[in-house]
Order: structure tokens, then C-alpha cells, then sequence
């Protein structure tokens, strides 16, 4: 292990610790992924089932990886080194490792085009644009060439002078002044959305729970979604609790940064869903909803331009704040393991992301430059997205928990994850209990049916 081991930084205090946590759990899942699957998906049944998921799967997952990090101090893979050196397990952080490369892969391309979008918003571009307009647009955007390599190079140029800062000056400092810009953002484009004639449409679409809705597909879906949104199974959180404060109430953090990453994805929902039914849009337009619906719906509106501006300053915010988190997995890794330098860290991870992501950026669209070539029937773009979404982050939720569950020592688990019985004692069993026996059983249901063993 690398001398830097010694001299390993750390976050300053209890509320660093949950801005950064909540800017790994915050990204373009709750803008982008969330909103589009809960107009898919039936609105308010969706919400309550996703509800129950963070319970029994989110939250489990995410406290077992926050003992992984806090227990051992170490990286995603030394983690497991360390609890149990020499065996098989190391692979599940090598694992958590290759997933962040696939999806940081197509992550850093929509990232860069939401990065375009603030600057195509700045510039006025939406002003009085037709629905035409907004697909051809986004069309454009998509196909490139030049355009969605630039600004993948100009995402990971912002992430990557941010990770060479270090984890106090860095990561923490930055997620510590935009994850509050970014909530005071979302409730003014709330407030502007809530406004809007009809409205209530919007409010009664994401609220009103229909369970004749809810369905196989709903469920296995909406826990596809809080283990993806919540930054699980891919070595985040147990690099960032790594650098958690001894005293951190892992419990507390994990309840905080589960609610204010779900009240996020809510907010969303209220900022796009009324501005949605009002201008007599689809709700369950897909993912284009983001990139087409939204420039249409906030142009048409009194004072749209600015708030548009506001809406994807907030997405890039989430863009970059999840990245950092992802980004860092392998830059500690090379740290800690290999003995490299911090900044010779991020600079090899920025030019193997840019390398690989250029395939995805360039493979976005059939039309684009790389869209007619395929592996196994899917582009390179919905390569990436299927290996890591579908196959790694579900197994290496999974392993996380049969290894927390099972391999570590309940009375060791016990005492780090309620400070020596300090805090949270009474939630422990529960927890174990769950861990165990219901979030094995959920993920091994959600891997099966992502690789389409089981459709219900």
C-alpha cells in the first residue's frame, strides 16, 4: 500500500460529510431519469412503491457500504482487502471499479449535453422554439460529431480540477456551496411551475396513487431506480464514507441523504409536471423529456428564459456533483493501491473516461457517427448503460450485502455502525435482519430480470 495511505485526507465535519453524500446521490437520475419514469410509469403509485424500495433496499445497501468505507478507511477495493485479505472478495471492488469506468462512460456525454443546453439557454437559443424545433435541435446535439466530444471534454476538464483540489478542498468545498444553490434553484423553478394554469394537473399526476397501477413492471422498476439514483453497488459510498468523521452517525446519514435525494427527485417532479400538463405535453415522453420538452414548455412561459438558465445550471450542478463521487472510486483506488500521485491519478482516469466516452458520444444517436456499429445487438452507448446498470451495480449491491449480512462479524458490524452502541442501537437488528434476508432476495429479483431471465 501506497505511503499516501498515511496522509489520507478526510471530510471536516458532519455536515461535509451529508452535502457530499447527498451531491453523489444527487444527479441526472433525479432530473432526468426520475421524472421520465415516474410519467411512464403511473405518477403516484410509482412514488409509493419507490418508497418502500428505498426502505428495504436503498437505505441497507447504502449503510453497509458507509460501514465498508468508515471501518476500514480505504478504497473501494482495499476495503474488502482489508476486512477480508487475500480472498475473492477484492473482486467486488474491482468490480464497483470497472462499473464507474462504463458508466461514467455515457454519463460524461449526457452530462456534456447538459452542459450545452446551459449554454444554449444563456444564449437564447429556445427562445420561441416549436416542438419541431426542440427534437431537431436535440437531434443535432446528439448526432454531432465535434459538438458532444467538446463538451464531454469540457465536463471532465470542470470534474477533473476539482478531484485534483483533494477531498477537503475539492469535493467538499464544492458540493458544500452547490448542493444549497441548487435547492434554492429547484424551488424557485417550483414556485414559477406551481403558477402555471393547470397546474394542478401536474400536482394530481405525481401525487394521486392509483394502485391498479401498480404492477410487476412498476415494482421491479422502481427498485432498478432507487438503487441506481442513490450512487449504489459502485464503490461511491464506500469511497466517501472512507473519509467520514469517526463520530458520524452512519444511521442518520443514511436516512438524511435518502429523504433529501428522494425529496430532490419530488421537487423535480413539481418543477416539470405542471409546466407539463399546463402546455398540454406528454408526461411519459421518455428521455427526451428533459432535453425537448422542458426548452419547449419553459420558453412559452413569462420569465421561461431565466428560468430556464436556472433549470440546467441545477442539472449541470447535479451532473458534476455525481460525478465527482464517481470519478474518485478509481482516482482513490490508484491512490491508495498503485502509489500514484494524486493529480497523475486524475489525469489517467480523465483520459481513459474521454478515450471510452468518445465511443459513446459519437454512438448516442443510430444517425451519429458510430451509431451503425454494434456489440452484442446494442451501440456503444447502450452498451455501457446496460453492462453497468443492468449486471454490475445490481451483483455488486448484492455481494455488498451478502458479504455485510453474512461474512463480517455481526458483533463488528454492530459496534461501527452505531458508534459503539451509542447511537441507533435499538435499529440495528432490524436493519441486520433486513440486510440479510430481503435485500439479497430483491436485487438477486431485480439482476434476473434486467438480464431478462425473469419478466413479469
Amino acid at each position: 500500500m501506497a505511503d499516501s495511505q498515511q496522509k489520507r485526507e478526510g471530510f471536516s465535519s458532519g455536515l461535509a460529510v451529508f452535502f457530499a453524500t447527498l451531491g453523489s446521490a444527487v444527479g441526472l437520475g433525479n432530473i432526468w431519469k426520475f421524472p421520465y419514469l415516474t410519467g411512464q410509469f403511473g405518477g403516484g403509485a410509482f412514488l409509493l412503491v419507490y418508497f418502500i424500495c428505498i426502505v428495504l433496499v436503498g437505505l441497507p445497501v447504502m449503510l453497509s457500504e458507509f460501514y465498508l468505507g468508515r471501518s476500514t478507511r480505504r478504497n473501494a477495493v482495499g476495503a474488502f482487502e482489508k476486512l477480508k485479505p487475500h480472498s475473492a472478495w477484492r473482486y467486488t471492488g474491482v468490480m464497483a471499479v470497472f462499473g464507474v469506468y462504463l458508466i461514467m462512460f455515457f454519463y460524461s456525454c449526457v452530462a456534456g449535453w447538459v452542459y450545452l443546453y446551459l449554454f444554449k439557454a444563456v444564449a437564447g437559443d429556445f427562445a420561441g422554439i416549436t416542438a419541431a424545433a426542440a427534437k431537431a435541435q436535440f437531434g443535432s446535439v446528439v448526432v454531432g460529431p465535434l459538438s458532444p466530444i467538446i463538451w464531454q471534454v469540457i465536463v471532465m476538464a470542470t470534474v477533473s480540477s476539482i478531484l485534483i483540489m483533494g477531498v477537503k478542498q475539492g469535493i467538499e468545498r464544492i458540493t458544500k456551496t452547490l448542493m444549497p444553490l441548487f435547492f434554492i434553484l429547484i424551488v424557485l423553478c417550483d414556485i414559477r411551475a406551481l403558477t402555471l394554469p393547470g397546474a394542478g394537473a401536474g400536482i394530481d399526476f405525481l401525487f394521486n396513487v392509483d394502485f391498479s397501477k401498480i404492477t410487476p413492471p412498476v415494482i421491479l422498476t422502481a427498485l432498478g431506480l432507487s438503487f441506481f439514483k442513490l450512487s449504489l453497488g459502485m464503490g461511491t459510498m464506500v469511497t466517501y464514507s472512507s473519509y467520514f468523521t469517526h463520530d458520524n452517525n452512519l444511521f442518520g446519514t443514511a436516512v438524511k441523504v435518502a429523504f433529501s435525494d428522494t425529496l430532490v427527485s419530488m421537487l423535480a417532479g413539481l418543477a416539470i409536471f405542471p409546466a407539463v400538463f399546463s402546455f398540454g405535453m406528454e408526461p411519459g415522453a421518455g428521455p427526451g423529456l428533459l432535453f425537448m420538452t422542458i426548452p419547449l414548455v419553459f420558453s412559452q412561459m413569462p420569465l421561461g428564459s431565466v428560468l430556464l438558465v436556472a433549470f440546467f445550471f441545477l442539472a449541470s450542478i447535479a451532473a458534476t456533483t455525481a460525478m465527482l463521487s464517481l470519478v474518485e472510486v478509481p482516482v482513490a483506488y490508484f491512490v491508495e493501491e498503485k502509489g500514484y500521485g494524486r493529480k497523475k491519478a486524475v489525469a489517467i482516469n480523465a483520459v481513459v473516461i474521454l478515450a471510452f466516452g468518445a465511443l459513446a458520444a459519437l454512438s448516442a444517436d443510430s444517425s451519429a457517427l458510430l451509431g451503425k456499429y454494434t456489440l452484442f445487438d446494442k451501440g456503444f452507448f447502450d452498451l455501457f448503460d446496460y453492462i453497468s446498470s443492468n449486471i454490475l451495480m445490481p451483483v455488486g449491491g448484492l455481494l455488498v450485502a451478502l458479504f455485510v449480512g453474512y461474512i463480517v462479524k455481526k458483533s463488528e458490524l454492530r459496534e461501527e455502525v452505531t458508534n459503539g452502541g451509542a447511537i441507533a442501537a435499538g435499529l440495528f437488528d432490524l436493519f441486520y435482519f433486513i440486510v440479510r434476508y430481503i435485500t439479497p432476495a430483491l436485487l438477486f429479483l431485480v439482476f434476473l430480470n434486467s438480464i431478462g431471465v425473469v419478466k413479469l
